[in-house]
């Protein structure tokens, strides 16, 4: 028997996009489209964000480093997490905004304003 080829990484599915095609089919199932403001997709969003601050607000730092130990917190922490990023992918679609474009430009910004020897072991704000 011949060996089973690897698949080649470049024609493998990108997994966001996957993901927004799955989120945008579930929306248009639904007929959901005239609901999906930027606006409500935001406060959405942001209501998730609380619902997953809400399970980590009373832990200790360390208690909140294993929250994914315990089998129920970590549940319901990977959900809230699940949550979040439907929204925020949905979001950016119905914007035109690329996410990874979005991240990567912003991180290149952020490597500009945080330069290593500067910000290495340190919270401080970086200067306007």
């Amino acid at each position: 028997m011949e060996p089973v080829p690897s698949p080649d990484p470049a024609s493998a599915p990108d997994p966001l996009a996957v993901l927004t095609m799955a989120v945008r089919s579930f929306a248009e199932e639904r007929e959901w489209q005239p609901f999906h403001t930027p606006k409500n997709l935001a406060m959405a969003l942001a209501g998730e964000v609380g619902e997953l601050l809400a399970e980590l607000q009373w832990l200790t730092p360390e208690q909140s480093a294993a929250v994914m130990a315990d089998e129920l917190a970590g549940a319901r922490i990977r959900a809230e997490i699940g949550d979040v990023t439907i929204y925020l992918v949905r979001l950016a679609e119905v914007l035109g905004i690329d996410l990874v474009d979005a991240a990567l430009e912003k991180l290149a910004g952020s490597a500009r304003r945080y330069p290593v020897g500067r910000s290495r072991g340190s919270a401080a704000k970086a200067p306007q």
